[in-house]
């Protein structure tokens, strides 16, 4: 047995190790203590994913996104956790002009919850890792910008949102998984959603939120698809094919609605 360092609540600062005694007090007050439970990066993720089968990442990062602009900050965290997955499935395809957008769609995000301009640094790196292709070094500029938000988050008291951005970027993880998965189903691959100690932290985290965000409409949904995503990977065989497609379906719902993308065009009747 080993114990996990999650900080800054679930994540948001990488897995610390327990020989690690430099923490301040209030990084300590801000980090949870786990028995084996490492939460997975959008990049270890994808990493993952690749050895499971070497997917089509152009066509996972095509997607419909709505306008970035609300004054729901519940919403602003749980899309920029999709955004920044976006940009690491935008290296994966080696698209530089896709992670330039995504970069600056992460600091307009940014903006809206005060941290901005902490962050125009690092969108200027990614512009220019991307300008050169350098896919290795854009991987590391997106966990630093990840964590950066997160720790200025953390320095203005926005511990809670913290949480809706690791959410956020599990989700979009989880999608783009069950998509590779369900298109070549393999019973050894689709282990790689059977995270249920993960799950269950994640549904925990949100119902420690305060009334006031636990209330939030997309929030509740989320915590619902959360649920639903538990329920489907808690037995101890791998999920079946019709259970992948079941989190592939749950995952893009809850996409749909952080990000606000436009609801899809009803086809005609004959």
């Amino acid at each position: 047995m080993h114990l996990v360092w999650l900080a800054l609540a679930l994540g948001a600062a990488g897995p610390l190790s327990a020989a690690d005694d430099a923490l301040t007090p209030a990084e300590m007050k801000a980090t949870i203590v786990l028995d084996e439970v490492s939460l997975p990066t959008p990049g270890e993720f994808f990493a993952a994913i690749n050895k499971v089968d070497r997917p089509n990442w152009s066509q996972l990062a095509a997607r419909k996104a709505g306008p970035l602009n609300t004054a729901n900050r519940a919403q602003t965290s749980l899309n920029l956790g999709v955004r920044v997955a976006d940009g690491f499935i935008a290296v994966e395809a080696q698209d530089g002009q896709q992670v330039k957008n995504t970069g600056k769609d992460i600091i307009e995000l940014a903006k809206g919850l005060g941290v901005s301009h902490s962050i125009l640094a690092r969108g200027n790196s990614l512009a220019d890792f991307a300008e050169n292709n350098d896919w290795s070094a854009l991987k590391e500029e997106l966990d630093a910008t990840e964590n950066e938000v997160k720790l200025q988050m953390a320095a203005q008291k926005d511990e809670d949102l913290i949480a809706l951005v690791t959410i956020g970027a599990w989700l979009r993880g989880v999608q783009a998984a069950s998509s590779v998965i369900q298109t070549t189903y393999l019973p050894e691959n689709a282990r790689l959603l059977r995270q249920p100690a993960v799950v269950e932290i994640l549904v925990a985290r949100l119902d420690a939120l305060p009334p006031r965000l636990k209330g939030d409409p997309l929030v509740a949904q989320v915590r619902n698809g959360l649920l639903e995503i538990k329920a489907a990977v808690a037995p101890t065989e791998p999920p079946s094919a019709e259970t992948v497609k079941s989190i592939q379906k749950t995952t893009s719902t809850l996409i749909d609605a952080i990000s606000g993308a436009p609801a899809p065009t009803p086809t005609p009747a004959p």
